[in-house]
């Protein structure tokens, strides 16, 4: 079979990222730039700056991955681009450059949806065995997606209200940690007692997620003790919050697993990185017979190569844009259209 090699592009929030991608499981060269410093000095990704330093990296980043792999234009049989959900003006950056390339070079144009992509960044690792259950977790998404082979997704959950990635950086800032606090709070929870009276969010027998509840308990509970004169124990609050999320995460993800008679799990996106989740997941799945896998900590956060992996079983469906492709916000995953 003739190798199929795909130029990947991802822009969706903060993160400039190029990578090239051959048959969907081997990365060849990803470059990546990152914005982190830029929006650490506002506690938050400010869309419009985001944007604007795309527009400034995007031809930087192109060259430095074509440099750096010794690939030229005619070695690449795939433009694949991030199309949503995101940031639409982040999005349109890396989208009118992938189509600008397609139009020049003639090569097919990939639409991948964004959490296809966090998926598919457990292919670069080992090759998905279906049926599988992804729970996809991030500043954006808490989804729970059922996939009985490559590229069907049936998207059974999802949270209601805040992403569980927002919730962490909201956590970590009502407490005085910089941004992004996510892996902060994870840190400083291994140093905690869970001493916090919190409520468990959205503890029901569905497979939604609501993560609005505790992130306004751990503000009242901040305001409440700072009213009575004490000092909020950090570390405490953060393992207090931690417990709670991961628990309704490791729950619902559990009995998803068992309904769909799946014995495969894969973990993705941003708060995939989480050390604590990683570690009660891995414990449960042990505990129960299943397949646990989740990718390396460079392909958990935004980048191109899991979109590169993701379109390669795109273009293997048929599914090709023409230049009418447009950035959307807010996309439902493909066929649940």
């Amino acid at each position: 079979m003739q190798d199929i090699y795909v130029l990947a592009i991802e822009s969706s929030c903060d993160e400039t990222s190029m990578s090239i991608i051959k048959n969907g499981t081997e990365e060849v060269c990803t470059v990546t730039n990152t914005q982190i410093d830029i929006h650490k000095e506002y506690g938050g990704v400010v869309p419009e700056v985001a944007s604007r330093t795309h527009i400034e990296n995007i031809t930087i980043v192109l060259d430095e991955l074509l440099f750096r792999s010794n690939f030229t234009m005619d070695m690449i049989d795939l433009i694949a681009v991030t199309y949503g959900p995101g940031l639409i003006g982040s999005l349109l950056i890396g989208l009118q450059c992938a189509k600008t390339i397609s139009l020049v070079t003639g090569k097919p144009l990939i639409p991948v949806h964004h959490i296809a992509g966090h998926i598919y960044a457990n292919n670069l690792e080992k090759r998905l065995e279906f049926p599988l259950i992804a729970l996809v977790v991030s500043g954006g998404h808490t989804d729970l997606v059922y996939m009985k082979e490559d590229y069907s997704f049936k998207r059974i959950g999802s949270t209601l209200d805040d992403a569980v990635g927002e919730a962490y950086d909201k956590v970590a800032k009502v407490c005085g940690l910089e941004y992004p606090g996510g892996p902060l709070v994870d840190k400083l929870a291994k140093e905690g007692n869970d001493t916090y009276d919190l409520p468990l969010p959205l503890n029901d027998d569905t497979y939604n997620f609501s993560f609005s509840g505790i992130k306004s308990a751990v503000v009242n509970t901040i305001h409440n003790e700072h009213q009575r004169g004490n000092e909020i124990r950090v570390p405490d609050m953060c393992t207090s919050f931690q417990n709670r999320v991961v628990t309704v995460l490791v729950k619902k993800t559990m009995r998803a697993l068992k309904e769909y008679n799946a014995k495969n799990l894969i973990l993705a996106g941003g708060v995939a990185a989480n050390s604590y989740l990683r570690q009660e997941l891995t414990k449960a799945c042990l505990e129960n017979g299943i397949n646990f896998s989740y990718p390396r900590i460079s392909y958990c956060t935004d980048n191109a190569a899991m979109i590169g992996a993701a379109a390669y079983y795109a273009y293997k469906k048929g599914i090709i844009a023409d230049q009418t492709l447009n950035a959307v916000a807010v996309e439902p995953l493909y066929n649940e259209k």
